[in-house]
């Protein structure tokens, strides 16, 4: 595959068009949690996934491959990625669609700054040590002014710590050895490892069932196939292909069109300090995602 040192015309399409899919996915989940535990949902979620993996893979002909080196960074990776979706999908019991987007996709930032001291040829400039900055003022900012009995801080922190988990997937596809094994692999680990995790500690959150309706069922079948395999699995491939600061970066337009999509389909209120808030969140990774100047 040609590694790309910039976000050419099909990557830029396929970012939107990823972000978008992701945007609608926080207005899902949240809908979601009327009918389904959060943390039973995201396993069971893991799962389905999981199976549409294997259907893939058996499909294609693609073996499962398990090299030695791989075993370490594939426990942690699935690890990782239990922990990032209990916390999101906690999160969004929580507090607001807008708040926990805003939060959860401030993964960018904290990408650009591990990818400055972990990966080379990712250093920040000026200019996006300002966006950086612009960014994590815009967290600062939702954190500081929780919504009036619309959302709590355990939920603003939890959807925080999930970016976190998000972060380190993005850094282990690069720089462990899951970095030469197909997209497929990477997300079998995940898959395999969070279905099990997710469905052991749900036991631990309330019951499984709320006031499920077809609908739920319908949004669960949305997030096991748009987002879980192939939408995952296309993220993969893109990071394979692109600087790992800059696929992130596009994930910007992730919360902008969560707020907006919470706003239409669930009647969330827009909060004056919401909008400020995605607006340095915004301009933040734009200049993250800069290119430097030759």
């Amino acid at each position: 595959m040609e590694r790309k040192d910039r976000i050419d015309g099909f990557g830029a399409l396929a970012l939107i068009g990823f972000a978008t899919v992701l945007a609608f996915n926080q207005v899902v989940v949240k809908h979601g949690t009327a009918g389904l535990q959060p943390v039973f949902m995201a396993g069971l979620r893991s799962l389905g996934s999981f199976c549409v993996l294997l259907a893939w893979m058996r499909w294609r002909g693609i073996a499962v491959s398990l090299p030695r080196a791989t075993l370490a960074p594939g426990f942690l990776m699935g690890g990782l990625f239990a922990a990032e979706f209990l916390l999101l999908f906690w999160a969004l019991d929580h507090t607001t669609v807008a708040r926990a987007s805003i939060l959860f996709y401030s993964m960018p930032v904290m990408t650009a700054m591990a990818a400055h001291f972990l990966l080379p040829g990712e250093r920040l400039t000026l200019i996006r040590g300002i966006g950086l900055v612009l960014a994590m003022a815009g967290v600062v900012l939702v954190l500081a002014r929780p919504g009036p009995g619309e959302a709590s801080w355990q939920g603003d922190v939890a959807a925080l710590v999930g970016a976190m988990g998000w972060t380190g997937i993005a850094l282990l596809v690069r720089v462990s050895a899951l970095a030469g094994v197909r997209a497929e692999m990477q997300l079998w680990w995940q898959l395999s490892v969070s279905s099990v995790l997710l469905l052991a500690l749900s036991p631990l959150f309330g019951p499984f069932i709320r006031e499920l309706t077809a609908v739920h069922l319908i949004g669960l079948a949305y997030q096991i196939l748009a987002v879980a395999s192939f939408g995952f699995l296309f993220w993969f491939w893109l990071m394979k292909r692109y600087p790992a600061s800059m696929v992130a970066s596009f994930s910007f337009l992730s919360p902008v069109l969560a707020s907006v999509l919470g706003w239409v389909v669930l009647g969330e209120a827009l909060r004056l300090s919401t909008g400020i808030a995605l607006v340095l969140v915004a301009v933040g990774i734009v200049l993250i995602n800069r290119r430097r100047a030759p």
